[in-house]
């Protein structure tokens, strides 16, 4: 099977998804089905026409990864990352990436505590079930860099001192695609640990009159409601997390991203393996199914591999080069071979 397989198979066998609270018991596949499918249906009140898009982003959460979005300003990536957050009832928090934000207004810090005479720490806005990381190609490296402990392995260190992030955890960060003169090249590390990079685009002529209507007087955004709580939320990645990956679809992913290797510059890593497998979790719990099927990892291997790709030499991550070499894969990978 080889050494990505291998990863692969000892991953799948584990129900728990990253950062997991080890006792949330898994719902059984229909009601985890009606939970994701009411999360995309609340989602929608707000946002139109991109009900693809939005299923991306929800079966990244049952996943338990985190997303980029990318686009050109205006096509509502913002709204979309808000109306997700507000469909769970849990801690939603805001980072607006600007060139002098610094590490320490992310994770947080220590302040000295005047009644004690102690430092007591201060947790950042990194703190929160799903985190919203608004335009966070205009803060620096070093800045960015304050999510990577975070989005790894769901936790801070601050001043030598560990503390763990809430359960679930969900970073929704969106991108500048168009004033690259005023923003920084995201860390390759970092657009990594991404389960998936998505493009709204605009809307149809009829979508953008849907838009407008809905966004005269009050905005839809202000009448989303949760329709999950942070336990629900839980219990549906415990679901997603035990849906069975047979070894014909893991070798099939594996073939899958030896072949980006084979063909590009840097090629997806194991890392982006085990993302593809989870996200096929999620679209199969999404569809109610217990296992996972080729048509799982064929519609979820374009938004988890390509932003991971580059294809030549001291060019840029990702891009329509990236997008190329997957669709290459999908057609000439076989899924049975």
């Amino acid at each position: 099977m080889g050494t990505i397989g291998t990863l692969l198979a000892h991953m799948t066998d584990s129900l728990e998804p990253p950062y997991a609270t080890p006792d949330a018991a898994p719902l059984s596949a229909a009601d985890a089905s009606d939970l994701a499918r009411s999360l995309v249906e609340n989602v929608e009140t707000v946002i139109v026409g991109n009900r693809s898009a939005i299923e991306h982003i929800v079966t990244a959460v049952l996943a338990g990864g985190h997303l980029l979005l990318e686009d050109v300003p205006g096509v509502g990536k913002t709204m979309l990352a808000r109306a997700v957050a507000r469909s769970v009832d849990g801690d939603f928090s805001r980072v607006q990436f600007t060139p002098d934000l610094l590490p320490a207004d992310v994770t947080g810090s220590h302040v000295f505590n005047e009644k004690t005479r102690e430092f007591d720490f201060q947790p950042g806005p990194i703190f929160g079930n799903v985190v919203l990381g608004d335009e966070i190609n205009r803060a620096p490296p070093k800045t960015q860099a304050a999510l990577l402990e975070a989005m790894e392995e769901g936790q801070v260190t601050v001043d030598g001192t560990t503390h763990p992030l809430p359960d679930p955890f969900t970073v929704i960060a969106t991108q500048n695609a168009v004033e690259r003169d005023r923003t920084y090249e995201l860390p390759v590390a970092e657009v990594d640990r991404f389960t998936k990079k998505l493009h709204l685009g605009y809307p149809s002529p009829d979508e953008e009159v849907a838009v407008i209507e809905r966004a005269v007087g009050d905005h839809p955004i202000d009448s989303v409601d949760a329709v999950a709580s942070v336990a629900d939320l839980r219990r549906a990645r415990a679901t997603a997390a035990s849906v069975t990956v047979a070894e014909p679809v893991r070798e099939y992913v594996t073939r899958l991203s030896g072949y980006t290797r084979e063909h590009a510059s840097l090629g997806v890593s194991p890392r982006g393996s085990i993302a593809l497998v989870r996200a096929a979790q999620g679209r199969a719990t999404l569809d109610g199914r217990e296992y996972v099927t080729p048509d799982d990892v064929k519609a979820e291997a374009p938004s988890v591999l390509a932003h991971r790709i580059r294809a030549d030499p001291g060019g840029a991550v990702g891009g329509e080069a990236g997008e190329r070499i997957v669709e290459q894969a999908l057609s000439r990978v076989d899924p049975e071979a």
